[in-house]
């Protein structure tokens, strides 16, 4: 089965695109609502992240605090590559569990959806890369108008962070352009045609 990245900047529009192939009756693997879910229900995780960040780190609900670990991690690199340390093996084994029973329901090939596809490493371990590209001024409004509580400062601070745009379309294998100017569409029903041929192909072949 042929495993898929999907990855882009903040406000790219790459989520659209997941639920569009999704409708096509791709399975995809949402790396960051799975990393929540994994840092809430993961018992060793818990005791992992609370013996590194403090008990602050859970609410009482059981939920984790994302206000104070992002505020411990996020302006600060090496808090953020230990948080990361912890997190993204845990994530990655969860994938790896998930891609199985995919696998063995016969799909053809599948999606993992990241923000940080790259930055995790977890490219690595994927057939092919898609990235979902817009121009930053877009993206900007489009992140402006889905979270108003975010300032345009923040967005900035967010892309800062991220791998840039031209890096990520260096790297892609596919780019699919939401850039309000290209029908998405039929750029993904196309995309979608194309990998299930690439997953017919025998992987030394590919």
């Amino acid at each position: 089965m042929l495993q898929v990245g999907i990855t882009g900047g903040i406000g790219s529009g790459k989520t659209v695109v997941c639920r569009l192939f999704a409708t096509l009756g791709v399975p995809v693997y949402d790396a960051d609502t799975r990393a929540k879910w994994v840092m809430r229900h993961d018992a060793t995780l818990r005791a992992e992240l609370i013996a590194a960040f403090g008990p602050e780190a859970y609410l009482p609900s059981g939920e984790q605090n994302r206000t104070y670990l992002a505020a411990k991690a996020f302006n600060d690199p090496a808090e953020l590559a230990r948080l990361n340390s912890l997190v993204h093996p845990r994530v990655g084994a969860d994938f790896a569990q998930w891609a199985a029973a995919q696998r063995q329901a016969g799909h053809p090939y599948l999606l993992k959806e990241a923000a940080l596809l790259y930055e995790s490493g977890s490219y690595k371990q994927l057939d092919r890369i898609i990235t979902v590209y817009a121009p930053q001024e877009l993206r900007q409004r489009r992140v402006l108008h889905r979270d108003p509580h975010r300032t345009p400062d923040d967005v900035l601070s967010i892309i800062g962070k991220q791998l840039s745009e031209e890096e990520k379309l260096q790297r892609a294998d596919f780019v699919l352009y939401n850039d309000d100017q290209q029908p998405l569409l039929p750029q993904v029903l196309s995309l979608h045609e194309h990998l299930q041929m690439l997953a017919a192909v025998p992987a030394a072949a590919r």
